[in-house]
């Protein structure tokens, strides 16, 4: 495993084990990378409450209830799929806090409005603004997938030391 992803998601541990908080992922084109990032951690089942992998619409769908129609307007690489996948997995889990990503991890896939290494990397708590950015990284599909996990879990990492809890 890369020595940043590793040190990101032990901080990301660190941050979530302090303020007694716990996550999910919600992962589509990462394939299951950033739970991995993350329970490569040892004594992350105290912070890690699960993971989504939802490749495929149908997935997205029944498992986190994205909206159809959103889907076939939008795209699953859009904006409004990855900050849904967020509200799935925060609703369908124990998790304070959740992270996904949806993007084009390529080599194919990709068109002119959504090239490949176009990815939305979404995170929210619940009851708070979801805060979904727009990322297109370059290289081939190992690097793209890499910057990914990367950037998924500086936005959670964000997102934990920027909250302040009231009363869990």
């Amino acid at each position: 495993m890369d020595k940043e992803i590793t040190e990101l998601a032990d901080q990301l541990g660190k941050a979530l084990k302090a303020k007694s908080m716990s996550c999910v992922t919600a992962e589509s084109c990462t394939g299951g990378g950033i739970a991995q990032a993350i329970t490569e951690i040892s004594g992350s089942s105290a912070w890690f409450d699960r993971g989504f992998i939802t490749y495929s619409n149908l997935a997205k769908v029944q498992m986190l209830k994205v909206n159809q129609a959103t889907l076939d307007k939008e795209d699953a690489v859009s904006e409004e799929v990855a900050s849904q996948m967020v509200k799935g997995a925060l609703d369908n889990s124990n998790a304070d806090i959740a992270v996904s990503v949806t993007g084009i991890a390529g080599p194919a896939g990709g068109s002119e409005q959504k090239p490949v290494g176009t990815v939305y990397i979404a995170c929210g708590m619940k009851d708070q603004k979801i805060v979904c950015n727009k990322h297109v990284f370059s290289g081939n599909r190992a690097t793209i997938r890499q910057q990914t996990v990367i950037f998924a879990l500086k936005s959670c990492l964000e997102k934990v030391r920027g909250c302040v809890l009231i009363d869990k």
